[in-house]
This record gives structure tokens, sequence and C-alpha cells, in this order.
């Protein structure tokens, strides 16, 4: 008599989370691509700057990826065990090369590098992939923000220990930055610009002498000296309040590059979907993006960006920055929702709903512009688009409804 079989509820077919990644949300980017690392490594035979793991080209490899071409290791060089003989890099980050390779030649130089562009454009993603190539590592960093002080650009005290001893160098609370002249290794500082001048200012003689001066101490132990492989690599956005203006003195210490929103369509949907879907997976989820979904949701989201859409229609864009991260948030989000609710089929009706989230942040005039970019490009695409038409009709979820409480 053949067995009964019983069908397994949605629940209990969805994958659980792999125990490693459960534990780490975010895993740093070192060990996200730590085998890509010690293969590009072990094969590396052209010259390196002082203090660098990779040369630059293969950091440019890492960073932008084989373009599907498999590196392979000559049969002298010895892999560790289970490395392959021959690897394809993936792209990691969607720029132009040209781009990457300006930072890298900054990086070995002696000025600092600012990578400068509106929120989401993947800057500290940049910092990150260059620090981890360069460096090994990206735990350096120093968060700018309007509370930071010179201490954290410097170095801070063991104050019990401090009161008990005096100065000495035991009781030094070392800066990420310090470390990094130590050790020669790349440190990041992220959105710099929302420190306060005067704490900007403490990297001025950092960036020119190469050095870091400690009065409270004398002798040997009164200065830390850069050791070959350190360097800055700081970032600032265009459009957010609250920034403060970075001196004539430190910017000419930098050399600025500008990292744009992608520019071809095509790049940002795959880009979003490779994102998202990878977001999914580190939180257990094991899901495909819709393309629908996809492509409507980044149309959106560059039309909102640049204030015109690809037919020349002028839009209204709304104070809110519609980047491409927001865009992999709201992928993940909307692909999530139908994981966990599965009555939700249509994955474009939830759309409407997470825009609003995105758009609402700065200025409810924003509302009214949404609504404006409805009754235009949505209204005029809906004629001959039926997946525009579709949602045309999801209108009514954008406008304010009155509640009783």
């Amino acid at each position: 008599m053949p067995k009964k079989t019983t069908k397994r509820s949605t629940a209990t077919q969805r994958k659980e989370p792999d125990p490693i990644i459960a534990t780490r949300q975010q895993p740093p980017a070192e060990e996200r691509y730590a085998d890509q690392i010690t293969f590009l490594r072990a094969i590396d035979s052209s010259p390196k700057p002082a203090g660098w793991l990779l040369s630059p080209e293969r950091v440019v490899d890492f960073i932008c990826g084989t373009h599907g071409e498999s590196l392979r290791a000559p049969a002298s060089v010895s892999l560790p065990d289970g490395l392959p003989k021959s690897m394809a890099i993936e792209a990691k980050f969607v720029g132009p090369r040209a781009l990457v390779e300006r930072c890298i030649v900054t990086l070995a130089g002696e000025r600092g590098l600012l990578l400068v562009g509106q929120p989401g454009t993947a800057k500290s993603m940049l910092g990150e992939l260059l620090t981890t190539a360069i460096s090994g590592s990206s735990a350096l960093t120093v968060q700018g923000t309007a509370g930071a002080s010179e201490d954290h650009f410097r170095y801070g005290w063991n104050y019990a220990m401090l009161l008990d001893k005096g100065p000495r160098p035991e009781a030094l609370v070392a800066s990420p930055i310090m470390t990094g002249m130590k050790t020669g290794k790349l440190v990041r500082i992220e959105e710099i610009t929302r420190c306060l001048p005067e704490v900007q200012d403490a990297l001025i003689s950092i960036l020119s002498e190469r050095r870091l001066m400690i009065p409270e101490l004398e002798g040997e132990g009164g200065s830390v000296f850069a050791a070959p492989g350190f360097n800055l690599i700081a970032t600032a956005n265009l459009r957010d309040r609250g920034v403060s203006e970075m001196s004539a003195a430190l910017k000419r210490r930098f050399n600025f590059e500008t990292v744009h929103p992608i520019a071809e369509a095509a790049q940002e949907v795959e880009l979003v979907r490779s994102r998202a879907k990878a977001m999914l997976t580190e939180s257990g989820t094991h899901e495909e993006i819709d393309a629908k979904l996809l492509d409507i949701l980044v149309t959106t989201f560059r039309d909102l960006r640049e204030g015109r859409t690809e037919e020349g229609w002028s839009i209204e864009r709304p104070a809110a920055v519609m980047s491409t991260a927001e865009a992999v948030t709201v992928a993940a989000a909307i692909t999530r929702q139908g994981v966990y609710f599965s009555s939700r089929k249509d994955p474009v009706s939830l759309l409407p709903g997470y825009l609003l989230g995105v758009v609402l942040k700065d200025n409810q005039e924003d509302r009214d512009r949404l609504l404006a970019y409805w009754d235009g490009p949505v209204r005029r695409r809906s004629e001959s688009n039926a997946l525009w038409k579709r949602m045309y009709q999801l209108r009514e979820n954008l406008e304010e409804v009155d509640q009783d409480f």
C-alpha cells in the first residue's frame, strides 16, 4: 500500500537561516570576500605600494570584477586548501573603472581621498571595498557626527590610569586613525562634514606631516609617525542638512572624487536585484525578486530622482533622496512581506505604500509631488502598458485618509 504523503506547509518548506549568518546580520567585506582576497594575493605578482596587500591592478579586479573572465593561478603558485585554481571575480561596485583607478592612485600617494556625492550612491561601500583590498580590514572607521570630538580623530585617555599614574603610553586610548598610523592601514571617516570645523581641522597636521603629536608625553613617546600604507578615505553627502563646510586648508589635503548615481537603467535594475537578493539571503529568506516589481520600482526611483522621465516629461522632484540604496531596501521589504504574508500575491500592489515611506520623511508636500507623478507619467504610460495601468489604479493608496482615534 503506498505511503500517504502530506503537503508540507509553506513555513516548513522555507529554508532555515544559516547558523553563521543568523549570528551576524551584515558581515564586513573582509569576511564576505575572504576567499577572493586570499586568491588574489596568492596570484598577485605585480608591484605593490609599501604596506599594501594587493597591487593596484588586483585591487581594481577585486572591486570592478573580471567581467566573467576567470583568473588562473600559475602552476608554481601553491594555493590554500579549498581554493580553486581559477576564479571569476564579480563586480561589487557599479561605476566607472576610471573612478576606481583614480581613487587607488590617490591612496598610493600622500593625499587623502574624499568621496562626495548624493546619499545612497555607494560611497561608503566603495570605501569599505578599498580598505578591504588594500589593508585587509575595513574596521578602522570613524563615524562623523555633530558630537564627534578631536579624541575621535586623535586619542583619548584611560582616566582612571591617568589619575593613578599620570600620562604614559599605556594610559592612551588610541583612535582608529592613530591605530591606522601605527599599523600602516587605511582609515575611513564617514560623513566628515557632519563634524564641526574645528574637529575636522585636527586632520590637517596628520595629512600634512603624517605625524600625530602627543604633547602630554615626552621623548620618543610624544609622537606617532605614520607607517607605510596609512591614508584616509572620507565621505561626504551633497544634499544632507546639518553639514559643516570644510576649511580650505583641509580641502587642499584631499583629492575629491564624485560618485554619481548609476547612469544605465539596466545596470541599476541588476544592482537592486542582486543587493536585495543578498539582503534577503542574509536574513534567511530565499526568494527571487519579482521582475515586474524591479522594473517599475527602478523606473519610478529614477524618474523622481532625475526630475525627468526617459520620455522627456518633467517632474517635480521630492525633497527626499530617491537613492539606489533606498530602492534595494524597498525591493527586499516587499519581497519579504510576500513571504511572510502569502495572501499578498501581487508585489506591485505594495509599491505605493512603500514609496510613501520613502518620500514622506522631510516634507509633507512630497505626497502632492508623488500624486502629481501619478497623474502625469504614470497615467500616460497606463494608456499603453498594462503594468503601468495597474500602477495607476493604485493611486488611491497614496491619498491621505482621515482616521478617527
